[in-house]
């Protein structure tokens, strides 16, 4: 495989050879997110190590910086510093607030913003992100007094906001999303009273768990921690932040490690926030050969090392239930079912089709190229597993885990293949190309 730059208009995939040894993977992109977020409305000095360097964070940081918000620069082994202004601080700002290819950015500024009254704001991003679904978030927040407009009645970006004095109250959401629940509860800080947000399933829960560090008045109740409560008014206060390794970053080393003869990997400091830990419960029911080593508690998020090494994976079926918890590992997933003797069917995932790309139908498209016998439905697959499958031309249509997904599926294919547009993994793991090819034995 290529190991050079990332704008190889297409990147060779080499196939056979196993994978041996240990790696670090980026720190996780929702706690960098609201890490950046959060201190930036405290008041004092936010200090963040392990801060994902990845493109959609540094659209935050950069929406922030426009508002006047000091961060320092974002750089692979930095301890980033964000000056907070406090609650109120952040100033309208003179150019448009560009959220690049991040939906987490566009939805929690959303709510960041929505109270800052008389204060007005312009979101954009690029040509992806303006095809992705925002009235999820602008809805509920309207039911608090906000003002946000957009393209398809304030669906699309480029949006609007007006900043406007908010009022508490009770919401339920449509889906089970942090990002719209993260959105909510930063627009809760600032209304006239308290706000409950209640979920249909438990999504990860970052934003509560943060929040609560940095000082809000913030409980969580109700069955599985489904109604948030935040009461308005608390002083947020800079907190040193320790941003663990993302889970969904690790689950394309524990796929790969399951399934490549002799692999044999340890995945140092990763995240296992229970809210996030469906793929581990899913591959254990595959059958997967991974230990948890070292168990700790490292700023409020339970941490580990996992190793894994290859063995015969079953068939899956899972379904809604688990997809709050799973919802950013289904295409790694799907490479995974093609490797099983059997039918594995994935149902629930409607979710998927208004991600970076509709990845149901990406997966399901480029699996196929490479001879995959799949069936896609509305809101899933069924995948039978056991066809080898042949290199081919690929293309990750822009989608950084498709990128990484397909990267796995090379590696086990007869013959080798291309991948067009590989750079899109730098959005949430800058190194990954190189990783593969320090591994690879």
């Amino acid at each position: 495989m290529s190991a050079t730059g990332s704008n190889t208009p297409h990147r060779a995939l080499r196939s056979g050879g196993s994978l041996q040894g240990r790696v670090q993977v980026p720190g996780d992109k929702s706690i960098s997110h609201r890490s950046l977020l959060f201190g930036a409305i405290a008041e004092g000095t936010t200090r963040i190590e392990g801060l994902l360097p990845a493109e959609d964070p540094i659209s935050t940081a950069a929406c922030l910086r426009l508002m006047g918000v000091s961060i320092s620069p974002i750089e692979a082994g930095a301890i980033v510093t964000v000056e907070g202004v406090g609650l109120d601080g952040l100033k309208e700002p003179e150019a448009i607030l560009n959220c690049g290819n991040s939906g987490t950015t566009m939805r929690l500024m959303l709510g960041l913003l929505a109270g800052r009254d008389g204060r007005h704001f312009v979101l954009d991003g690029d040509a992806s992100l303006r095809r992705r679904p925002m009235r999820r978030v602008g809805q509920p927040l309207a039911s608090m007094g906000a003002d946000v407009r957009g393209r398809d009645g304030g669906n699309l970006a480029p949006l609007a906001v007006q900043g406007r004095p908010l009022k508490g109250t009770v919401i339920g959401t449509p889906v089970a999303s942090a990002q719209v629940k993260s959105a909510l509860l930063l627009a809760a800080l600032t209304a006239g009273s308290a706000t409950t947000v209640i979920e249909p399933a438990q999504s990860r829960d970052h934003s509560e768990r943060m929040l609560k560090a940095f000082g809000a008045d913030l409980t969580v109740g109700g069955e599985m921690g489904r109604h948030i409560s935040v009461n308005p008014g608390a002083t947020l206060h800079g907190q040193s932040v320790v941003v663990p390794g993302d889970i969904s970053s690790a689950a394309f080393w524990l796929v790969a490690g399951s399934l490549i003869p002799g692999a044999d990997l340890t995945i140092e400091n990763v995240g296992l926030n229970p809210t996030r830990t469906g793929i581990l419960e899913v591959l254990d029911q595959m059958g997967a050969q991974i230990e948890v080593l070292n168990p700790r508690d490292v700023a409020g998020e339970p941490v580990g090392d996992l190793r894994v090494t290859q063995g015969t994976l079953r068939p899956f079926e899972f379904g809604e239930e688990i997809m709050p918890r799973l919802v950013d590992e289904v295409p790694i997933l799907c490479v995974a079912a093609c490797f099983c003797d059997g039918e594995s069917r994935i149902s629930g995932a409607s979710e998927l089709r208004v991600k970076e790309t509709d990845r149901l139908a990406v997966m399901a498209r480029q699996l196929q190229a490479m001879g995959a016998d799949i069936d896609e439905r509305e809101d899933g697959m069924t995948i039978r597993g056991g066809r080898p499958l042949k290199g081919t031309s690929l293309d990750s249509e822009t989608d950084h885990r498709v990128a990484m997904s397909l990267a796995i599926a090379a590696m086990l294919a007869k013959g080798d293949s291309t991948l067009a547009r590989s750079e899109a993994a730098a959005v949430s793991y800058p190194t990954f190309w190189d990783e593969l090819e320090r591994l690879r034995s």
